[in-house]
């Protein structure tokens, strides 16, 4: 039985920033909520000599062809080294036989890709229908993708961008305003978040950089760097002054995301309530309410995410009669 080799470029020509990528991880969320996935917890790796931490994620989806078991990287010291600092690969098995059909070589591409349109998923159900300005922590490929990806969904008129590097802030500027057409700006943290109506978080830290004083009326931060035991970028604070939280998977994010700080013995305080994206794409829950409302979303990424892209890029290969046998 041939395996199926995807590089990829032959993955970015059959799948890109675009509505159907969107509507393939909205409908993730909703097979979640659906009770239609299988999906394990995440095997952790963590390689700290090297400031770096693996993740093998899965899911396995009713009606789906394939499962997907991703293993990606995220190892930060790596721009010091002229080198990207996630990279990932796919294998495909057969969700009939377990046979393995195809191996997707992307480095990474697909899941910044699902990312940043979990992120754009969210923006879509929660941010403020009028946006201006967007806030970017970190300048690495998240930071890239979660910009193009919330354009699908939100128009708006400039980037304001923190990173701890200040060639690198102004080459994400420079790089995302050609992109884009529109003014990106360097700006601290509190500059940043006060004048932002979306503010989106991409980087690895471990201590708080986005602070509860800051949120203002109709604000919508989306948190997705804190993925493992021990990130953060929010206080705490943050998500206790917020009127309301929201989730891509609440065992996922007590654990990993940024509800984890919020935590005692594992479970979070008495009545505070987090909703889960898969309820607001099933309609189980509505998506912002006043556009007045402090909304905070804590994206950690599930395996489910990942089965639903690969399935879409390698349908849609096949059909182009893409790859290498082997």
């Amino acid at each position: 039985m041939g395996v199926c080799i995807l590089t990829e470029s032959e993955l970015r020509s059959v799948v890109g920033v675009d509505t159907q990528s969107l509507d393939a991880v909205a409908t993730a969320f909703s097979w979640l909520q659906q009770g239609k996935v299988n999906m394990p917890p995440i095997m952790h790796i963590s390689a700290r000599e090297h400031h770096g931490d693996i993740d093998v994620k899965s899911a396995c989806v009713e009606g789906v062809p394939v499962v997907a078991i991703k293993i990606a990287s995220g190892f930060f010291n790596n721009p010091d080294r002229g080198l990207p600092a996630g990279s990932a690969m796919m294998v495909l098995l057969s969700a009939e036989t377990g046979f393995c059909q195809a191996v997707l070589l992307d480095n990474g591409y697909l899941t910044d890709l699902r990312t940043g349109m979990a992120g754009a998923v969210a923006a879509n159900l929660l941010a403020p229908k009028t946006v201006h300005t967007v806030g970017i922590l970190g300048t690495g490929m998240q930071a890239r993708f979660q910009a193009r990806c919330l354009a699908l969904v939100r128009p708006f008129q400039r980037i304001l961008v923190w990173g701890r590097g200040p060639e690198k802030v102004r080459q994400y500027a420079e790089d995302m305003q050609t992109e884009l057409g529109l003014p990106v700006e360097a700006a601290d943290i509190e500059t940043l978040v006060r004048q932002s109506q979306v503010v989106i978080t991409t980087t690895p830290s471990q201590k708080p950089l986005v602070e509860a004083d800051w949120l203002h009326p109709g604000l919508f931060v989306c948190a997705v760097g804190a993925d493992f035991p021990g990130k953060q970028e929010l206080q705490p604070e943050v998500l206790l002054g917020a009127d309301r939280v929201v989730c891509d998977r609440l065992s996922q994010c007590t654990h990993n995301g940024e509800l984890q700080h919020l935590c005692v013995e594992g479970a979070l305080p008495p009545a505070f309530l987090v909703d889960e994206l898969g309820e607001l794409t099933t309609g189980v829950k509505p998506g912002r309410g006043k556009e007045s409302e402090i909304i905070i979303c804590d994206l950690t990424g599930t395996g489910v995410q990942d089965t639903a892209i690969a399935n879409l890029a390698y349908q849609a290969a096949l059909a182009r009669g893409l790859g290498t046998q082997a």
